[in-house]
């Protein structure tokens, strides 16, 4: 919601500054969301009478100026090579100091070819008024020497930008606001008399409500006849308001229309009488209707559109957009004002089907007040006769006013029983009636009966009033206290989902990614690739063709956000992300991931070419590491999980694994895409990915188990023995050191694998692995023969369970 400070004074009597202004409606819960003060940014600007302007002596397209200000000082030089410029004329002029918004510097008295210059005579486009550049502003003669441009130009009228909440629909106009800072003490509402209209003849067409059963969705329509308009341009006070809020001034009577939604808040429609065929209806729309709209787009009307329509059909879709046909241009003489109410609820139906968004459909979607319907036809009407003549006829209404009128028991201890604010009885009902709330009686008992205004549909209830009295009284008035520390209160709250979150995200960021927040909704081709495309998890309603699924990983945001940042000279990234991803459309199906990408030469160690020539590209087991890293970090059992090969169908099927603990308990994945996925995401590799489904992650046991007490240093120097095994090629390297690990658990701290050889050496269809175990004694230092037995053993327990032999 926009509107100008001196709008805002024609409803609001006040002596308010701008900034108590903003700061106020913030305060009382209609958020400034920003203030466009031009007068400011154009204060230094100021008209200047060109004196003389001389062909400059060192340039052909300069001319060298003496302007005067108007301030009784001595005439300013300045060099300018605008070709408009002349003396005589009066243009607009920014001294030193002065910051040019269109050519973004900072004026100073400087020397253009030997010649000094004490400022500079502005175009519009240096001041970022338009696009034209051609010429210095030219004014006419009678624009006041030394006068502020702005002022003079009508641009110091600041433009407040409002966020309104959707219940608030009565501040979606100028007066509701006003009525707002009245009730909270900055200035005085207007009272603004409401015309009163003889009708000259009476209406010649009708309109009939033809709804059966559904009168709801256009309980009343108003309509007046003015004939003999002559329809222009709108007066420049009206453009120049509208023009500030963002809208396009097109002829006084729509620009009137256009005003009174943003003025009162009431939604009007014109038509040309002359282009209107019979009589109105208002109707359903038929199988097979259209309509092309004000906008220029032909929309494809069902039987769920309620329109308003004549004899050759629809002429407007209610309450939301007109039709070109009936339009009012430059040739109407005769025009028809509609003043109607629809359901809010139907008007936000079609809107979405349609896929039309205008001021008048935000409006009716939120609730108009009921009882401003013939008010603001008569208004409307005024305004006609008053801008492009004509003669009245008399008004019609179809159907009724709906009586919307409710009774509400209010306690005056509510207030402070909800809000720990403790207001004064007197004041509450002071704000109260200011809001524009009927009370009954004096209002000074225990409770009171509120008669809510017709334009407030949103309070319903005694929570509603005394959320009413509150933001007038002031939020800031209710005092601060801790919350009481009961027992108990220290228990953890965070679900353990929410702990592994996190945990998840400290980790990752400390392995030097960074987190990405990319979208939940991904495009039918991408959800495929990765497993999804169910069509339960299609979107109804996407705000874009390329966002119609929920996404059934988090791995193709990441992709592609990886990619961007490549396409913009960054290639060398690793980003991660924490969040949900949908197998399903039932709560079970809904989980919890982390997952992570590395780029280009992104490893753990650095990115980046280094001196020494050793940057080298990601590959499968820098993935590895982050997804281990993250296990570890989660409490899981490290050493115990299993690394199969190959992950899913968008990983490399020989560049990929799963993690799992057991034949069935998979925890993720890891390493590096698939080309083709990489191809079908427009992306280049290498790029290496992990995913971790942080549900699926067995909980931490509750029952209590005996600890074992931490293993003290030992002592004693350790040793490494190596072993070189020789097994069938299909004998994961991973069976071997668990094998090697379960010889002796007590006495073998680690196992490494330090070598894999495949070749003539070897058989075929074999090959050696080598492996490195360390010993740790911890009672006394191990004698040769002991050291020979234990490795017997690691030799034998490797040869059990994979078969292997020891290579000679």
């Amino acid at each position: 919601m926009k509107l100008t400070l001196s709008w805002l004074k024609e409803h609001l009597e006040t002596a308010a500054t701008l900034d108590q202004v903003a700061e106020t409606l913030t305060r009382i819960g209609l958020e400034v969301e920003a203030v466009d003060d031009r007068a400011k940014a154009l204060a230094p600007y100021r008209i200047a009478s060109v004196l003389s302007a001389e062909q400059h002596p060192n340039a052909d397209r300069l001319r060298v100026c003496t302007v005067d200000l108007g301030d009784g000082a001595p005439p300013t030089q300045v060099v300018c090579g605008a070709p408009n410029a002349r003396a005589g004329m009066k243009s607009v002029f920014a001294p030193p100091g002065t910051y040019i918004p269109g050519k973004d510097i900072t004026l100073g008295v400087g020397v253009i070819r030997g010649v000094e210059s004490a400022g500079m005579l502005c175009s519009e486009a240096e001041l970022g008024l338009s696009e034209d550049h051609d010429g210095i502003i030219d004014l006419p003669q009678e624009a006041p020497t030394g006068q502020a441009f702005a002022a003079y130009a009508g641009l110091d009228d600041a433009v407040i930008e409002i966020g309104l909440t959707p219940n608030r629909s009565d501040c979606a106009s100028i007066r509701g606001i006003a009525r707002d800072l009245a009730a909270v003490g900055l200035g005085a509402l207007k009272h603004v008399p409401e015309p009163t209209l003889e009708g000259a003849f009476d209406l010649t067409v009708t309109v009939v409500r033809d709804l059966p059963g559904e009168e709801h969705l256009c309980p009343a329509f108003g309509l007046r006849l003015v004939r003999g308009v002559r329809n222009g341009p709108s007066p420049a006070w009206m453009q120049r308001r509208l023009k500030a809020i963002g809208l396009r001034p097109i002829n006084a009577l729509v620009d009137i229309t256009n005003y009174m939604t943003f003025d009162r808040g009431r939604p009007l429609h014109v038509f040309d009488a002359d282009k209107v065929r019979g009589n109105l209806v208002v109707r359903k729309a038929r199988a097979g209707e259209s309509l092309l709209a004000l906008d220029g787009r032909t929309y494809a009307l069902d039987e769920s559109v309620v329109v308003i329509a004549d004899d050759d059909g629809p002429e407007s879709i209610g309450g939301i957009m007109g039709g070109e046909h009936t339009g009012c241009d430059e040739g109407t003489t005769n025009v028809l004002i509609e003043s109607a109410l629809w359901d809010p609820r139907d008007i936000a139906r079609t809107g979405r089907r349609l896929g039309i968004v205008t001021d008048a459909r935000y409006r009716f979607e939120r609730g108009v007040d009921p009882n401003d319907t013939l008010p603001g036809l008569d208004i409307a009407t005024r305004l006609v006769m008053d801008l492009c003549g004509g003669e009245p006829s008399t008004r019609m209404l179809a159907g009724a006013i709906p009586d919307t009128s409710r009774i509400i028991t209010f306690p005056w201890s509510e207030t402070k029983r909800l809000s720990g604010l403790d207001v004064p009885q007197a004041e509450a009902k002071v704000i109260l009636q200011e809001l524009g709330f009927h009370l009954s009686g004096s209002g000074m008992g225990d409770s009171v009966k509120v008669l809510p205004p017709s334009w407030r549909p949103d309070i319903e209830g005694k929570a509603d009033l005394v959320e009413e009295i509150v933001r007038i009284a002031g939020i800031d008035r209710i005092e601060s206290r801790p919350l009481a520390r009961d027992r108990g209160i220290a228990k953890p709250v965070l679900t353990l989902v929410q702990k592994r979150t996190r945990s998840a995200k400290r980790t990752l960021a400390a392995r030097g990614m960074l987190e990405a927040v990319t979208w939940s909704f991904i495009a039918k081709e991408q959800a495929l690739l990765f497993g999804g495309g169910d069509p339960a998890l299609e979107v109804a309603n996407p705000i874009a063709s390329d966002l119609s699924d929920m996404r059934p990983s988090l791995l193709p945001g990441l992709i592609r956000a990886a990619q961007r940042n490549a396409d913009r000279g960054y290639p060398d990234v690793a980003l991660f992300e924490v969040g949900q991803c949908f197998r399903d459309d039932t709560p079970a199906g809904q989980t919890v991931r982390a997952a992570a990408v590395r780029r280009g030469t992104a490893r753990l160690e650095g990115a980046g070419r280094h001196w020494d020539g050793g940057a080298r590209t990601v590959d499968v087991f820098d993935a590895k590491a982050d997804a281990l890293a993250l296990l570890a970090a989660l409490g899981m059992p490290v050493g115990s999980l299993q690394i199969v090969a190959g992950g899913p169908a968008w990983m490399h099927p020989g560049r990929s694994g799963r993690i799992q603990l057991g034949p069935k308990a998979v925890f993720g994945h890891f390493g590096e895409l698939h080309p083709s996925v990489l191809k079908a995401l427009d992306a280049k590799g290498p790029i290496v990915a992990f995913e971790i489904d942080l549900e699926t992650l067995p909980a931490p046991k509750l029952k209590p188990t005996k600890a074992r007490p931490p293993l003290a240093l030992s002592g004693f120097q350790p040793l490494t023995r190596d072993f070189a095994f020789v097994v069938d090629a299909g004998v994961e390297a991973a069976a071997i050191v668990r094998a090697a690990q379960g010889a002796d658990k007590a006495l073998v701290t680690d196992v490494a694998v330090f070598d894999v050889y495949e070749g003539e050496r070897v058989e075929a269809g074999k090959k050696s692995v080598a492996i490195a175990v360390t010993l740790q004694p911890r009672e006394k230092t191990l004698t040769d023969t002991e050291i020979e037995a234990i490795s017997r053993k690691i030799v034998g327990e490797v040869g059990k369970k994979t078969g292997a032999v020891l290579r000679t």
